[in-house]
């Protein structure tokens, strides 16, 4: 099997895998294989399609992973918290108490019935079961919650 045949089919895996996945650095990767695909029917050595492979690969991950981010963020302006993703959807919605948030103190919350650890965004405020609150932030796997006004 000839080299360029090689690179097609392993760019074409990496956009499958892109499809799927929808993480930016496998279509980064079938880029450079493209690339390196090119400079193989170009007459290039496998050490200079290495090279073009490894140098296209860091050029679209630089290129494409700001663009990405500032898509995201029109979105998120233009469509607000629907266009969120991940934690960052959790940000302003209502959670209902389970476990009591005492000042300085983690205590837990559920929101769109999911259990989460939770602290008081402001020291000396605490939350009794049952209680609304809205989240105003996370840190790792922590949310920070709010009085609902």
């Amino acid at each position: 099997m000839t080299t360029w045949i090689i690179w097609l089919i392993i760019a074409a895996v990496l956009v499958i895998i892109e499809i799927i996945s929808q993480m930016v650095w496998t279509l980064c990767l079938a880029i450079a294989c493209a690339a390196a695909l090119a400079a193989c029917l170009l007459g290039c050595s496998l050490p200079v399609q290495l090279a073009v492979l490894a140098i296209a690969s860091v050029v679209a991950y630089l290129v494409l992973v700001p663009y990405f981010k500032r898509m995201h963020h029109l979105a998120t302006e233009r469509e607000g918290p629907a266009a969120r993703t991940g934690m960052d959807a959790l940000i302003g919605m209502e959670a209902t108490v389970v476990q009591s948030i005492e000042p300085g103190r983690l205590g837990r919350v559920k929101v769109d019935g999911d259990n989460w650890q939770a602290r008081a965004r402001h020291d000396g405020e605490a939350f009794m079961i049952g209680q609304r609150v809205r989240i105003h932030a996370y840190d790792s796997i922590i949310l920070t919650v709010e009085n609902i006004k």
